[in-house]
């Protein structure tokens, strides 16, 4: 669980982010997860900058001894395109995941979204939780 903490880690993830030239428009979260608005550069991927920031800022989190447990982010993520149209639609939701969860859990959310586009890999479950 990364609640409690995930001011600082936030803050760690931006900052890193820019030293690497990755554009975080907003980052927000839950207990459990993060979300992240970001642009990629014409010679970034997704996984590739995804897997930069989740190693970096977990070596970093185990470094400080941030959490009393070992930290280390699943192995799976969703990435997705926005429209120009719809940043500030995101940005919202991400910014609002404290209000959001009170209605609606993590799991519950996760799995809506699951059966709505036909995935059938659980990351939740893999990771542990």
């Amino acid at each position: 669980m990364i609640n409690g903490k995930r001011e600082v880690l936030q803050k760690h993830i931006w900052q890193y982010a820019l030293s690497k030239k990755v554009v975080i428009n907003c980052i927000g979260g839950y207990h459990e997860h993060l979300h992240c608005l970001f642009s990629l550069n014409v010679d970034q991927s997704v996984a590739e900058v995804l897997k930069l920031i989740k190693g970096e800022s977990s070596f970093w989190a185990n470094k400080q001894g941030l959490f009393e447990a070992k930290f280390q982010w699943g192995q799976e993520f969703f990435a997705a395109s926005v429209s120009e149209s719809a940043l500030e639609k995101v940005r919202g939701y991400i910014l609002n995941q404290e209000v959001h969860h009170q209605q609606i859990t993590f799991e519950q959310e996760f799995g809506r979204f699951k059966k709505s586009y036909g995935f059938t890999v659980n990351p939740l479950k893999q990771a542990g939780y």
